[in-house]
């Protein structure tokens, strides 16, 4: 199997090159060819002993796509992406990056007569705004309050509408915010969620710039990588003409995460946690749905984990190699 990543130079495109490397496979699937594009080189999965490649491309660029399909890879995950916060900020940078390339993608795909490639897209929540019901079915309409959120929700009927004319075989995956996101925050308006976590486990003082009260959909960075391997081999068929869906993941306040973290990590912790409103990052997230019905995922068989404890926990085991934290 061949399997290209763009948008490999990020934090899940990283650790799914490297899960890649390290096993050969993907869910089971031997995978012969990897191929990493990002706008800098990605520098990750260096020990995989099939055939690999890695280089600098921008996908909205003209005649980048063609060359990301040429050797006609039987799955494409497109991660790459500009996120919330920036695109809001830049509405043209989004528009060329997030619509713009994805487009130029499918049409490379489609140029190929008789290739049907797995299309794996990464949509987001902010595809739905308020005012929804309390918990969003996988089937509610689409109605964007930011142009991050129109730009992937224009990606998703992209998706739908080159899957049904049978040019590729697409999965679309509404990715909960991920959480605890390792290194240095984005730029995205949901960084925070990390931040108020990652920072104190570190000793390190965080900014939180909304209420408590603020409740969000969540899941770890090991769930992320999971979706993707599983949306990588998963029998597409039950999902007809529909071929996007939201993630299982946890719904909690940032209240919620708060406690998590004292359980985990100790008062101590929380005391390096200070309020500093910023409205405009409120007025995004006031936007945001809070709570979803995945019924449709976990039938697909998708998994996440089951409380914001449990995602602190991978956290630690993955990123800081402890499975406590000393002083909790």
């Amino acid at each position: 199997m061949k399997v290209t990543i763009i948008g490999a130079a990020g934090m899940i495109g990283r650790k799914l090159a490297e899960r890649i490397a390290a096993s050969g496979q993907i869910n089971g699937q031997s995978v012969d060819a990897l191929t990493l594009v990002d706008v800098v080189t990605p520098e990750v999965a260096i020990d995989f002993t099939g055939k690999r490649e890695a280089y600098a491309a921008d996908l909205a660029q003209a005649g980048i796509a063609s060359r990301v399909v040429a050797d006609k890879p039987d799955v494409i995950v497109h991660l790459a992406a500009i996120v919330s916060g920036e695109a809001e900020a830049d509405m043209a940078k989004g528009y060329r990056v997030n619509l713009d390339g994805t487009r130029a993608l499918l049409e490379a795909i489609a140029a190929h007569e008789g290739y049907c490639p797995r299309v794996i897209y990464a949509s987001s929540l902010a595809v739905f705004g308020a005012p929804f019901p309390d918990k969003i079915p996988d089937d509610y309409h689409l109605t964007p309050l930011t142009s991050y959120g129109a730009q992937k929700a224009m990606g998703e009927m992209l998706l739908n509408d080159y899957s049904r004319r049978g040019l590729l075989d697409g999965v679309g995956i509404r990715f909960p915010t991920i959480c605890i996101r390792p290194g240095k925050p984005n730029k995205a308006a949901s960084g925070f969620f990390s931040g108020i976590l990652r920072e104190p486990l570190n000793g390190q003082e965080a900014i939180l710039p909304v209420d408590r009260d603020v409740r969000h959909w969540f899941a770890s960075p090991r769930s992320a990588v999971g979706y993707i391997e599983h949306a990588a081999t998963m029998d597409t068929a039950p999902l007809g003409a529909q071929r996007c869906m939201t993630m299982p993941g946890v719904s909690a306040t940032v209240g919620d995460q708060i406690e998590a973290l004292r359980a985990v990590a100790g008062d101590g912790a929380v005391a390096l946690i200070r309020h500093e409103a910023d409205a405009t990052i409120a007025n995004i997230v006031a936007g945001w749905p809070r709570d979803f019905d995945t019924a449709r995922a976990l039938e697909m068989g998708f998994r996440a984990e089951n409380s914001f404890q449990e995602i602190i926990e991978i956290y630690l085991e993955d990123e800081m190699g402890q499975k406590t934290l000393n002083g909790a």
